[in-house]
């Protein structure tokens, strides 16, 4: 009998190592080829505005150098403070080489080779296309560099070993360029790139599970544990229509901050507007209320937009 147990045991430890072997191990690495693509300047700013590079990584509230980070962010995982992505060749992105960057917007790893936290948002990221990073590359390498050593991430245990977010990885992040849906149209295709990927609508207003990753068969439905505790509405279609909202309402929003009763967003959103979604060229204000709408209403429920 005491033979049997050990035998059960040792097969138990065995299983729970072999287990753990394949979740910690790193995920294998999707690397994206550069070469050749000619960064645009503009173009890059633009997506940089979309992104939402200025809100995060501007310290607003305390009047902090623009894009020399800072400002922090508290989540139910302890808080962050997004990094300083000025040229700083020290506090910044200044040593960097563009497949670092790369690697840090779709595969969510430095260049120490250690992984980031979900909290930049490179599930999202990863759905830029190579010349989406090589204009990005370009854009960022004409800001000045502003001396500026942003602390390090608050976390409590266990939250702080970054070898655990290999697990993450593997069960929670789809790693690749955003793929049209052929069966969509290009403005709804290029709504959803934008909402799923750069804008990242769904960051904020997707519910997530009890491991941070994002519930996406609650898509857009709201979460009580936004960004600094922020409670953050629902906007898929569905839950608009029912408040009176309609393609062109939301487009207006985005673009002025102004709700169809007249009220004005507030908070996180209100910031959002500010920083990034004002920005916006109305074509792509409209792809995104687009895409936004036909959540929860078309009858083939709409999946994140990358793959």
């Amino acid at each position: 009998m005491r033979s049997k147990l050990f035998a059960v045991l040792i097969v138990t430890v065995l299983t729970g190592a072999a287990v753990a072997v394949y979740f910690l191990r790193p995920v294998e690495r999707q690397i994206r080829d550069l070469a050749g693509f000619e960064g645009d300047v503009n173009r890059g700013a633009y997506l940089a505005r979309a992104s939402g590079c200025f809100g995060c990584h501007t310290d607003s509230r305390k009047k902090g150098p623009v894009l020399a980070g800072g400002g922090a962010m508290k989540t139910p995982f302890g808080t962050f403070y997004p990094p300083n992505i000025t040229t700083h060749p020290e506090d910044g992105l200044g040593a960097w080489t563009r497949d670092q960057f790369a690697a840090a917007l779709t595969e969510g790893i430095g260049p120490d080779g250690q992984n980031y936290y979900p909290a930049f948002i490179y599930p999202h990221y990863t759905a830029f296309s190579d010349q989406d990073i090589a204009d990005l590359w370009a854009a960022f390498r004409t800001v000045p560099p502003v001396q500026n050593s942003v602390p390090g991430h608050d976390l409590p245990f266990p939250f702080g070993f970054r070898f655990l977010l290999n697990g993450w990885k593997r069960l929670f992040f789809d790693q690749g360029a955003f793929k049209p849906d052929p069966a969509q149209s290009p403005e709804w295709n290029r709504g959803a790139y934008l909402a799923t990927g750069p804008t990242h609508c769904v960051a904020c207003h997707t519910p997530r599970n009890i491991f941070g990753a994002h519930d996406y068969a609650h898509d857009l439905k709201g979460t009580a544990d936004g960004p600094n505790g922020e409670k953050v509405p629902a906007i898929s279609g569905d839950e608009l229509r029912k408040k009176g909202w309609s393609k062109k309402a939301l487009a207006f929003a985005l673009r002025t901050g102004i709700m169809p009763d007249g009220d004005a967003f507030g908070g996180t959103m209100g910031e959002v507007v500010q920083d990034s979604t004002r920005w916006l060229n109305n074509a792509d204000l409209d792809a995104i209320a687009e895409y936004v709408m036909s959540v929860g209403v078309d009858a083939g429920k709409i999946k994140k937009g990358a793959n």
